[in-house]
């Protein structure tokens, strides 16, 4: 399970067509998408069904789907949507755009909290302070720093630090489950912890860029097709991520998959380009190789990629486990090394990862979805229409209006 991707963030670009190729081919059998379309916010049960249709013609894996709000409409809308089959609710502290991404103010966070506690779902913030985002961005454009530098210098770690702590009160004060969608900074894990210590559903989530890439290396040599925010950390920072992995700490793995085409991301001026890289067809077997160089279990990729998003969306009736009742969603890894190549792939719509050129250990041989193959190790066998959606049961919103 994918529990973050944007198939829809750039018009007449991927669309569940492509994201859903990429998805079998990394042997990835359900997506969760992101609620921030461009054009088309989903906001309503309305939007909601609608998006439902639409992935429904082109999707090849499982799909679920986040809802947001409207911040003019305010939480109004979150019970229908969750009635229209939401597996979680997603907001943010910080405002990429007004209209597809909209910043939600602490005030109207804590209304949309307590309106998702009824529901019996769960609310994942994108973690950046807004206010401290953009005087940081002030000063690196003051400065006339525009290199790999600016995007880390325009989003120290404070700004995801003060945004967690936040989002995590916000959390204790509604009784609503609380998840920090994309955590980089080892210290975040730990104050993610401190709620778990005092009895709080505070989960965080971690992206496989954060585990595999770097801010000195990997954000120079890249530039733009690096940006992603939070901003890619230094080295010392990833190893930080995997020992908090190791110990427990980080609660799911996913991509935060966005297929930017490549003039979006090859502006000289760091802070002009997208933020977002493509992930869906690589994060298995970066997650198996950033596991063997450090000796950690592979059974942890079971539980952070698979049982822990299934439970986390009410999803684990149908999805997590292979357990009788439950779908037959099967990745199968061999020991054949292979050099990263998505252009050569041809299963993603952008034509280029930032991994391109990285030899990892294991490949995925086969995706099954559902009990039947989707890719066999070459080609995306699965057509566009044959994925389901997959939505929380309906008892688990009664059952928590009725308490």
């Amino acid at each position: 399970i994918d529990a973050q991707v944007h198939s829809l963030s750039q018009k007449n670009q991927e669309d569940f067509i492509w994201s859903t190729r990429a998805a079998a081919a990394g042997g990835v059998t359900t997506i969760v998408d992101m609620p921030y379309d461009e054009g088309d916010l989903i906001c309503s049960a309305a939007a909601v069904k609608r998006k439902m249709a639409h992935a429904g013609e082109q999707a090849r894996v499982d799909f679920a789907l986040y809802g947001t709000i409207d911040p003019d409409e305010g939480a109004a809308r979150i019970a229908e949507q969750a009635e229209a089959g939401v597996a979680a609710f997603k907001f943010s502290t910080f405002g990429t755009d007004s209209k597809r991404f909209p910043r939600i103010p602490a005030p109207l966070m804590a209304e949309c909290f307590a309106a998702v506690a009824s529901t019996g779902l769960t609310a994942g913030v994108h973690n950046e302070d807004d206010e401290y985002v953009r005087a940081s961005m002030a000063k690196v454009k003051a400065a006339g720093i525009t290199d790999w530098r600016a995007h880390g210098l325009s989003r120290p770690p404070l700004t995801e630090l003060l945004a967690m702590t936040s989002i995590y009160e916000i959390g204790a004060a509604t009784g609503c489950p609380a998840h920090v969608v994309h955590c980089s900074l080892g210290r975040g894990y730990e104050i993610a912890a401190s709620y778990k210590a005092q009895g709080y559903a505070a989960t965080a989530e971690c992206l496989i860029h954060y585990l595999m890439l770097d801010e000195e290396n990997d954000a120079r040599r890249l530039g733009g097709r690096s940006k992603c925010n939070p901003p890619l950390r230094p080295r010392a920072e990833v190893e930080k991520l995997w020992r908090h992995l190791a110990a427990g700490h980080v609660d799911l793995v996913s991509t935060d998959h966005v297929s930017w085409s490549l003039d979006r991301k090859s502006d000289h001026d760091m802070l002009a380009n997208a933020s977002g890289l493509p992930g869906l067809e690589t994060m298995a077997p970066l997650f198996v190789k950033g596991a063997l160089d450090r000796g950690v279990p592979l059974t942890w990729m079971a539980k952070l990629m698979a049982e822990n998003p299934a439970k986390h969306f009410r999803l684990d009736h149908v999805k997590g486990a292979l357990r009788p009742g439950r779908d037959a969603d099967i990745m199968v890894l061999t020991p054949e090394p292979y050099t990263v190549d998505t252009a050569k792939s041809g299963n993603s719509v952008a034509g280029w990862s930032p991994f391109d050129g990285l030899t990892l250990p294991y490949k995925v041989a086969a995706t099954y979805v559902r009990g039947r193959l989707a890719y066999d190790g070459a080609k995306v066998l699965a057509e566009p229409g044959s994925g389901h959606f997959v939505r929380p049961p309906e008892c688990i919103l009664v059952a928590d209006r009725a308490a």
